[in-house]
């Protein structure tokens, strides 16, 4: 998970605020967007006056904040930023349950997900630059932490990126802006007990007896 400093009290907010899969996928939406209830309704096919309910905890929590309002049909449409970003240091996430901790990884995936499917009824997986790599890895600990500390260098340039690109568009109008999903993910592989033990006998088996010379190096995966 990416890795920032956050106060105590804001951790505390952050945590109510993401306990919810709805609270949190309407953060994410808001931190796309400016939106209203209603249209995050919409996007997540829930009712109105549940989402209306986490939006307000979210503004209530200090994570979302109402920029303007417009009357529509009799009523008044409220429409929301936000101020926070959806995830949790890895400190913060070793501080609440299990349960907690799968309910947020789901939601992201789900969303991840939702993503991937909507990319794929238009031309932008068609496109030659997107990027999709499933590459499963054998790591031990030290590995592990210096690949998540890559993961969290690409998240920052990331939002260095959006950052320069908002700058240069408030200069010139000039050139194409692309709405992207980057997805990072770094989880450990599922294996079942028996397949532990039967890897193992066999890494034991190869550990006794000679391997042959590698002549060829691994491929390197695709793009």
């Amino acid at each position: 998970m990416p890795v920032s400093r956050v106060e105590p009290a804001l951790e505390a907010r952050l945590m109510k605020a993401l306990a919810h899969p709805i609270r949190l996928r309407a953060l994410m939406v808001l931190n796309e967007r400016v939106a209203s209830p209603s249209e995050i309704a919409q996007e997540l096919d829930e009712s109105l006056g549940v989402v209306s309910y986490h939006v307000r905890m979210l503004e209530e929590l200090g994570c979302i904040e109402l920029v303007r309002t417009t009357p529509r049909r009799g009523a008044i449409e409220h429409h929301y930023r936000a101020l926070e970003r959806p995830w949790l240091t890895d400190d913060q996430l070793e501080r609440i349950p299990p349960s907690l901790r799968r309910t947020l990884s789901g939601s992201v995936f789900a969303q991840l997900a939702e993503d991937v499917s909507a990319a794929s009824k238009t031309e932008g997986l068609g496109e030659v630059r997107h990027w999709m790599v499933r590459f499963p890895v054998l790591l031990d600990e030290h590995a592990w932490e210096e690949l998540g500390g890559l993961l969290q260098g690409i998240l920052d340039r990331a939002l260095e990126l959006q950052v320069e690109t908002i700058e240069r568009r408030v200069e010139s109008a000039d050139g194409e802006t692309l709405t992207a999903i980057l997805g990072l993910m770094l989880f450990e592989r599922h294996v079942p007990e028996h397949d532990r033990a039967g890897r193992a006998a066999k890494r034991g088996e190869r550990r006794s007896s000679p391997s042959p010379a590698r002549t060829r190096e691994p491929r390197r995966p695709s793009r």
